[in-house]
């Protein structure tokens, strides 16, 4: 029986590589001391694989940026704007990634989204109907042959060929992406037969498309590349992750690959019909630690369920965590506050092997000392979390009834009421919410956490640094402002701090994208708002103006997704329970005077079932969470929402659901493309279309804000738009922000001279 792990988080317990891609990017530090720091990790993450007993260890999951940027560079599937005449090196995965390098010519970047219902996001792959396809970037190699030296056996994990043109986008003519898969797999076979002059035994290459339900040219797809893969060297592991692959069962099996791994956290059901078509030389990975949670494993009940195939397979069974490691935070053991409580419920990357371990100890061993040892364990947590209930909580959502989702009356009559109230002019500005937490601003939070500063000290100075937002914002003339979140960490953890049955971490963070880290909540218990959260800063920002300040809030249904949930209940009830407790934090607002007010849900997407016959459960509850939340005010009070890097035709009418006054949404990278689902819908409320990029440095001109704002109208009323960035400003300067915006205001102008 083997150890098997998928891939493990490259960003470092402490954040190091982060810090060191930003000192890069800003010229502070050479690209070989960026590197030195990244081989470093490296060696790092795989000695600690090692020590757990995993053998083969994964190479190819640690990326700069993002490991499916990592792939397009080595197949050299880069975009002409982002090359240079040095050919494809590491600064032109940042440019295509940021839209900027140390090195090169700016060029907008890429286009960036979900991977598939997770929180990370993959730059997507832009692929022509002429696409040329060859081993162009060496990274991946010279990581083989770094772990070879230093005496481990290589694993390299990389996207398989069909997920990888799946995930991509056709630019240019108009063709069907799978004309490209022949000369695809032709360069497939390139790497892995580099990967076989290296030595390499196994490859595991990641088809997380079998968890959706494909079509049949894709499943056509499946058989054909894999029919030609798996006839050369080296063996190949298919992994496919975050759901079932049972709908697929007959594909999968037939494929003559030397090894299958399923994830069993999201459907442990499958188990018995791959076991049963297993052929008799066939590895068996099964994914039993769940990858993108940190509650620890009740591994004596994971033992039952796994005992009579362990003894039936022995050796071609292979523990292994349910997908990469990579959504998970690193290391447990730098958490000094957390309560032994909380603490002993969780496990993070490094436990999570331990896990492993553990859960070979009580499959092959069961009657030893350390194997009852680790049954009293899961007994003593199961114990903790039963003392975590809130019977308030509980009865109060019981006694919710159909009226608490609805608002008084429908848009039309809202929105009549609201204009004459606001009287804001066409195409009213406006932004997403935060503006740039700036080093001194993370300067006194980290001061006042030290006991430096005391709480008035602290809020003193945060009080001149939103006086001063809001007067910048006055002076560029927006039209509803923002008081900034100076105050706020992260949107989802500042949030969770105020929130009973919610705990956190200090160093529990997972990489968002590029250097990109969120640190999310424990909701370990029922969800309570026990005090008010932001009123004291709604209120002091809106005493500075006469223009509408909106209330900032994080919706129910991304603080559930942006935070590690607990698993003993349903997710539905737990974003019913936070619904109830924006709910109070919005009526609040309003009776404080506050009549703007966003409840942001950038992650109402990324929740939705892999499957599409899973969808309308997911989007039913899901929407009343967010109705739930902004049903208690009254029609002159204007609910905002917004989201970002979301396809949406698909899920349109769940998002008119919603039913939020005014949504603002990203559609800057795919150059207002995204506005399509709105047009085609005919969306009857208000929509505000990012036009401009906040995740790239580069500033927009007023030409291209014109440009496509024009492209907007001619999707969209005019009458219904707003103009506002992309998404929050918080990872910008200001020296970014001022003259992006200054562009967005001037570009309204003339755009209201135009249109109006």
């Amino acid at each position: 029986m083997q150890l098997n792990s998928l891939g493990f988080p490259r960003i470092g317990r402490l954040r190091e590589l982060k810090f060191a891609l930003e000192k890069y990017w800003r010229g502070e530090i050479e690209q070989s001391q960026l590197l030195e720091v990244s081989k470093g990790l490296r060696q790092t993450h795989w000695q600690w694989q090692a020590d757990a007993g995993v053998n083969l260890l994964p190479v190819g999951d640690f990326a700069f940026y993002d490991q499916v940027l990592t792939l397009s560079a080595t197949l050299g599937a880069i975009p002409e704007r982002h090359r240079s005449d040095s050919g494809i090196d590491l600064d032109t995965l940042f440019r295509v990634g940021r839209g900027r390098a140390p090195t090169g010519n700016d060029a907008p970047a890429a286009e960036m989204t979900k991977f598939f219902n997770t929180n990370y996001h993959y730059i997507v792959p832009e692929l022509s109907a002429h696409q040329v396809f060859d081993i162009a970037y060496e990274q991946l190699f010279d990581e083989v042959s770094e772990a070879q030296n230093l005496g481990h056996q290589a694993k390299p994990v990389i996207l398989g060929p069909v997920s990888f043109l799946y995930l991509s986008k056709a630019v240019g003519t108009e063709f069907d992406k799978l004309s490209l898969l022949p000369q695809l797999i032709e360069a497939y076979q390139k790497v892995l037969q580099r990967f076989a002059d290296q030595g390499v035994e196994w490859v595991q290459l990641d088809e997380p498309i079998l968890a959706l339900e494909l079509e049949s040219d894709w499943q056509a797809a499946i058989t054909q590349a894999y029919q030609i893969l798996a006839s050369s060297s080296p063996k190949l592991l298919l992994a496919s992750y975050y759901g079932s692959i049972a709908h697929h069962h007959q594909l999968v099996s037939a494929l003559p690959v030397a090894g299958l791994h399923l994830d069993l956290v999201t459907a442990p059901e499958q188990l018995a019909d791959f076991v049963a078509t297993l052929d008799p030389e066939q590895i068996l990975s099964v994914g039993v630690i769940n990858g993108r949670n940190v509650w620890a494993t009740e591994l004596d009940q994971i033992a039952s369920q796994l005992t009579s195939v362990a003894r039936d397979l022995k050796q071609r069974l292979w523990l292994s965590p349910s997908c990469s490691l990579l959504h998970s935070p690193v290391d447990l053991e730098v958490e000094t506050e957390l309560a032994p409580a909380l603490k002993l419920q969780l496990s993070f990357a490094k436990q999570k092997l331990t896990e492993l371990n553990k859960l070979k100890v009580l499959l092959t061993e069961a009657n030893s000392a350390e194997a009852h040892s680790i049954v009293s364990e899961c007994e003593a947590r199961r114990d903790a979390r039963a003392k975590a209930a809130n019977q308030a909580v509980i009865d109060r959502v019981d006694a919710l009834t159909e009226q608490d989702y609805q608002r008084d009356d429908a848009f039309s009559v809202r929105q009549a009421v609201q204009r004459a109230k606001y009287r804001l002019p066409l195409l009213p500005t406006t932004t997403i919410g935060s503006f740039p937490q700036t080093p001194a601003i993370r300067g006194l939070r980290s001061r006042w956490r030290k006991g430096e500063l005391s709480l008035e000290q602290y809020n003193e100075q945060l009080r001149q640094v939103t006086q001063d937002t809001v007067e910048r914002q006055l002076k560029l003339d927006i039209d509803v402002l923002v008081h900034g979140e100076a105050e706020r960490n992260d949107m989802v953890e500042y949030f969770g701090e105020q929130l009973e049955g919610v705990g956190f971490t200090q160093f529990g963070w997972v990489q968002s994208y590029g250097s990109r880290c969120v640190k999310p909540p424990l909701i370990y218990g029922d969800v309570s708002r026990p005090t008010a959260m932001t009123i004291d800063w709604a209120e002091f920002a809106q005493s500075l103006t006469e223009k509408p300040v909106k209330g900032m809030l994080t919706g129910p249904v991304t603080i559930l997704h942006w935070s590690f949930a607990r698993e003993d209940i349903s997710r539905e009830l737990i974003a019913t329970q936070i619904g109830l407790a924006i709910r109070d934090e919005v009526v609040d607002l309003q009776n404080a005077g506050i009549g703007i007010i966003q409840i942001d849900e950038p992650a109402f997407r990324e929740g939705l079932p892999l499957k599409k016959s899973d969808w309308q459960h997911y989007l039913d509850w899901a929407v009343n969470a967010f109705k739930l939340s902004a049903a208690g005010v009254t029609n002159a009070t204007q609910i905002h929402t917004h989201m970002c890097y979301s396809e949406f035709n698909e899920t349109i009418a769940a998002i008119a659901a919603m039913d939020a006054d005014v949504i603002t949404i990203e559609t800057s990278r795919s150059r207002m493309e995204l506005l399509n689902a709105f047009e085609d819908f005919n969306y009857p409320n208000e929509i505000g279309p990012g036009v401009y990029d906040i995740h790239s440095p580069n500033t927009p001109t007023v030409d291209e804000i014109v440009s496509l704002m024009q492209k907007a109208a001619s999707k969209v009323p005019v009458e219904q738009l707003w103009i506002n960035p992309d998404c929050g400003l918080k990872t910008r300067t200001w020296d970014e922000v001022e003259p992006a915006l200054v562009n967005l205001v001037e570009a309204t102008k003339i755009l209201r001279r135009q249109l109006s």
